[in-house]
């Protein structure tokens, strides 16, 4: 099992075309935004490759990025060198962040891109969520964004093959995602993700890697989210659509 150190590489292809770039990254979500205070202090505490982070930086804000994955920081930091953005970036893991700062430090912390699955049951998606909620201010908000996974056990094992070229960095790549599906909701379950680099003359270049998640039931995110004394303002979750947005604010 890896985390994302080879994908790392590639991960632009799995981001979709409408959040390449930072700025548009960041515009998807100026409704939640709209509700800081002028130089924010903020967290992304899965920052990926950085596109959220450095667009966040762009309209002023004091950001931090964090990830598990020491490549994923080091291209975070490299998109943020890119763009001129002011961007602290970290390795650390879910559990590790309150070592790093002070409780109350930030007025919005970010966990998006899907990333919540990968906290290890629900003790682990507890203690990962503890630790955002630690973090936060008095009425600051987590900005949470997750698979609507109902959706994603009801269709079973499968491999789901993109059906069309993304271009990327002046190449063109095929997705493949494989999906292996426990039986019990509880039980680790895993997803194989590859990226296949394609050139009309040239090697095909395939990175790929096996992730573990453990997934979970929107009614069960709610209530582990007030466990850890935070309050649910807005959901958009729909039992029929592949993802929901969850903005939560500190009690």
């Amino acid at each position: 099992m890896t985390g994302y150190n080879a994908l790392a590489e590639v991960y632009e292809w799995l981001i979709s075309d409408a959040k390449l770039a930072p700025a548009e990254f960041a515009a998807s979500f100026d409704d939640v935004l709209s509700l800081l205070p002028p130089n924010a202090h903020v967290l992304d505490c899965s920052c990926g490759t950085g596109q959220l982070a450095v667009g966040l930086a762009g309209l002023g804000l004091q950001v931090v990025a964090t990830d598990a994955s020491e490549v994923m920081v080091r291209r975070t930091a490299e998109l943020a060198e890119e763009f001129g953005a002011p961007v602290r970036t970290l390795r650390a893991n879910w559990e590790e962040l309150p070592g790093h700062f002070d409780d109350g430090t930030f007025d919005m912390v970010f966990c998006v891109g899907n990333s919540l699955h990968h906290a290890a049951g629900a003790t682990g998606r507890v203690a990962a969520l503890e630790s955002m909620s630690r973090l936060l201010r008095p009425g600051g908000r987590l900005v949470l964004t997750s698979r609507t996974w109902e959706l994603v056990r009801a269709r079973g094992s499968r491999l789901d093959i993109s059906d069309r070229l993304v271009r990327r960095n002046g190449r063109n790549g095929v997705v493949v995602y494989r999906w292996e599906i426990a039986s019990r909701w509880e039980e680790e379950h895993h997803i194989e993700i590859a990226v296949a680099q394609v050139d009309e003359a040239g090697p095909v270049v395939v990175r790929s890697e096996l992730l573990s998640c453990w997934p979970y039931r929107h009614d069960e995110l709610a209530a582990e989210l007030h466990q850890v004394g935070l309050r649910t303002e807005r959901s958009t979750y729909n039992p029929e659509a592949e993802n929901y947005l969850v903005v939560a604010s500190k009690v």
